[in-house]
């Protein structure tokens, strides 16, 4: 029956004729979690069910050889529900053959690609201009972000805030981070762009309030995995809590907080370029006025300076964190 549906769907049937899927879906999986259900009351009292003597192993030859996940009851329940899930998945996706391969989008694509691969190197100088805006965008955000994750970082290792009122300090930062990081540096952008207007200011804003959360994440990460060799000793000596995480952990840390910094740098430019797509200024807004205008060849040559500028920084920040290593 599943393999009719995905068959059916692949086939792109109207959304009248699948109207009900996703109830029959769920019906089906409810289906098959009461069965397992009442098969393992009854097996509770010594009765075997057809289903139990087809898919479930006898525990103990289990004991002495294992057995492959199609020969089980729960194997097969696995298999069966991630299945629903994907023909669910197709549905709700609308997948289509039909729409990959019909001639209408064979040729769009041929223009666009046209277009891409013969840039328009006429505006080569300003596309220049703006991916340098958009490098320096994500500079100063990385580098504004800096002392906020490197004060935080200690505030959210739970190696340091140990204690009944630390711990509640531990706990309110790391929810705020996880918070911040959920919203992307894309929505963060369309914020700072109604708050202070659209262009670089706000890009920077949007990527310093991501990579805050990220570094002090990061950086956290590191504190909790220190060394507890030094920290003793220092304690040792009579140190305070400030004496013993400037003597004992700052040092321990210091070198991969500048790695992970530089990897940070590294992806801000990335998402810089995207940023620019929704106001938040750099090559990103330049592209994406191409982009609506349908003028292709333009969009190639951005293309070309954003992979061109992407490839350095990769290559600039793989040598110099494998040179702090």
């Amino acid at each position: 029956m599943l393999i009719s549906v995905a068959l059916s769907l692949i086939l792109n049937p109207t959304e009248e004729q699948w109207l009900n899927l996703p109830l029959v879906s769920m019906i089906f999986m409810g289906a098959m979690l009461v069965g397992a259900l009442v098969s393992q009351i009854l097996n509770s009292i010594g009765v075997k069910t057809m289903g139990q003597n087809l898919f479930e192993p006898d525990f103990e030859k289990a004991k002495q050889e294992a057995k492959s996940w199609y020969q089980t009851f729960w194997g097969w329940h696995l298999f069966v529900t991630v299945f629903a899930l994907f023909i669910v998945g197709l549905f709700k996706t609308k997948f289509s053959f039909y729409e990959l391969t019909n001639e209408d989008g064979f040729e769009g694509a041929k223009r666009l690609f046209a277009g891409i691969f013969n840039p328009n190197w006429d505006v080569l100088p300003r596309a220049v201009l703006n991916i340098i805006e958009t490098i320096f965008m994500a500079f100063l955000a990385t580098f504004l972000a800096i002392p906020f994750a490197f004060f935080l970082s200690f505030l959210a290792a739970k190696n340091i805030m140990k204690g009944p009122v630390p711990f509640l300090i531990y706990t309110l930062i790391r929810t705020f981070l996880n918070v911040t990081r959920s919203v992307e540096a894309l929505l963060w952008a369309i914020i700072f762009s109604v708050w202070v207007g659209i262009g670089p200011f706000a890009g920077m804003l949007a990527l310093m309030i991501h990579s805050i959360a990220s570094l002090t994440k990061q950086y956290s990460e590191i504190v909790e995995t220190v060394s507890e060799g030094p920290i003793e000793g220092v304690q040792a000596c009579g140190a305070n809590k400030l004496q013993t995480i400037w003597y004992a952990i700052v040092p321990q840390v210091v070198l991969p907080y500048i790695s992970f910094t530089i990897y940070r740098w590294d992806i801000n430019v990335r998402m810089a370029t995207i940023i620019g797509l929704v106001g938040g200024g750099g090559i990103g807004t330049m592209l994406i006025k191409y982009q609506g205008q349908a003028m292709w060849a333009e969009v190639g040559t951005i293309i070309v300076v954003i992979a061109a500028v992407v490839w350095m920084m990769d290559q600039a920040s793989a040598y110099i964190r494998e040179a702090l290593k």
